[in-house]
């Protein structure tokens, strides 16, 4: 077994250690890592990870507190467009049937609509799923951005201990927009898919495999590539666990440190965010974040700022701002030809981000069971939702949950609305 050396959880101070649950998993719950996952589950558990998991915190600092500027109004009754899978419909029938724990609509800075259901509040950490590669990928732009890190050099040039996997000849490039030709399989429905043979690697999952328990580092040397690097694009969250390595390489400290140093201590984070994490400390960077509604949406006003934060802060470069909202006719043929039906034709991937329209700006981060953030720069408008999904997947609430922050962002940039 690998345990991490001293350069790869580098800088690391005490408080910045994994903490295991503190106690039994509340009984009248009957969760645990057996079944924290389970349909009937997923609402108690992902406003409770911290219970389920070890974490680690990510700190907001000791800066002030961003605003956020409120003028509600009620924009339930906004019609969502028919389509040729659906009839037209309301936001609120929207938010009503896509097991919405909390969303939020901004407009210029200003908070429009925010609600919360069940057990949530403005202060509840909701798990972010994959939402979490946007945050990693903002890091790696901040990276970028210094100089630090080239996204056109290898990846074993920062993590050579990668240099004997599958991953020998990727870039960063490659990982940030999913297309190395690595093998793996992100079949959430499938027990022996490699999605879920990470989860049972550091301990998310109860192993059923041989050995068990070999964390994130030693899991990641293990993967074989099945096609040359820099192909079609295919989703495949072991790319962000990379990147995530390759960023604490550079930094020479744990994602937990490090993103709190360049990100959720410069957005104005009202609530310190947390990191579910490995056997040994190590973040699961793909999809482990936790944080309040709130917080998510000061980051990713970022992403409608330029680059900027509601405390005035540049946070990310405005060259990755203008590249990651610059997709190449390259990147949209990777994506159109990937294995799969993404559902989004013309689409594209790029920089941890989805594009969902082929003449749009407007760009998400998704987590699976219904996270999402949505950016439209040209409207002004970010909409955050988090959800309960029972399926990972379900094309029947992504896609009106999107279709319903397009109709929102036109709706408030109406000339009725002014």
């Amino acid at each position: 077994m690998i345990e991490p050396s001293p350069d790869q959880t580098a800088a690391t101070p005490p408080a910045d250690q994994p903490v295991a649950p503190s106690a039994p998993v509340d009984p009248a719950a009957g969760i645990d890592r057996d079944n924290w996952q389970d349909p009937d589950n997923v609402r108690w558990s992902f406003q409770n990870v911290a219970w389920v998991l070890p974490t680690t915190p990510i700190s907001r600092g000791t800066g002030p507190v961003a605003e956020l500027p409120a003028d509600p109004q009620d924009l339930g009754e906004v019609e969502v467009p028919a389509t040729e899978y659906s009839e037209a419909r309301s936001v609120r029938s929207v938010i009503e049937s896509t097991d919405t724990d909390a969303w939020m609509l901004m407009h210029n800075g200003t908070v429009l609509t925010e609600e919360y259901f069940g057990e949530m509040t403005a202060s509840t950490e909701h798990l972010l799923m994959s939402v979490s590669k946007s945050l990693v990928g903002t890091v790696a732009g901040v990276l970028a951005g210094s100089g630090d890190l080239d996204p056109n050099r290898l990846v074993t040039d920062y993590v050579p201990e990668l240099a004997e996997s599958g991953y020998a000849g990727a870039t960063v490039r490659h990982v940030l927009d999913m297309r190395s030709g690595i093998r793996f399989s992100e079949d959430y429905l499938d027990p022996k898919s490699e999605v879920r043979q990470i989860e049972e690697s550091i301990g998310w999952s109860e192993a059923k495999r041989e050995n068990p328990g070999i964390g994130m580092y030693e899991f990641l040397t293990t993967l074989e590539a099945k096609s040359e690097h820099g192909g079609v694009f295919e989703y495949r969250s072991c790319e962000t666990d990379v990147l995530g390595w390759v960023c604490e390489k550079i930094a020479g400290e744990s994602m937990q440190s490090l993103m709190s140093r360049v990100l959720w201590s410069r957005i104005g984070a009202e609530q310190d965010a947390i990191i579910a994490t490995d056997q040994y400390g190590v973040g699961m960077f793909d999809g482990g974040i936790n944080t309040t509604l709130r917080d998510l949406a000061r980051f990713g006003y970022v992403y409608t700022n330029r680059g900027q934060s509601l405390t005035g802060q540049q946070v990310a470069p405005t060259t990755w701002i203008g590249d990651t909202l610059t997709t190449s006719e390259d990147v949209r043929q990777a994506f159109a030809d990937g294995p799969g039906d993404n559902r989004m034709p013309g689409g594209a991937y790029h920089n941890q981000f989805w594009f969902p329209f082929p003449d749009s700006h407007a760009f998400l981060a998704l987590g699976i069971h219904g996270q999402m953030i949505y950016v439209n720069p040209g409207a002004n408008v970010l909409g955050v939702k988090l959800s309960s999904w029972g399926l990972p997947q379900d094309a029947t609430k992504l896609f009106p949950t999107i279709r319903a922050f397009e109709a929102l962002a036109k709706a408030v940039n109406s000339p009725a609305a002014e």
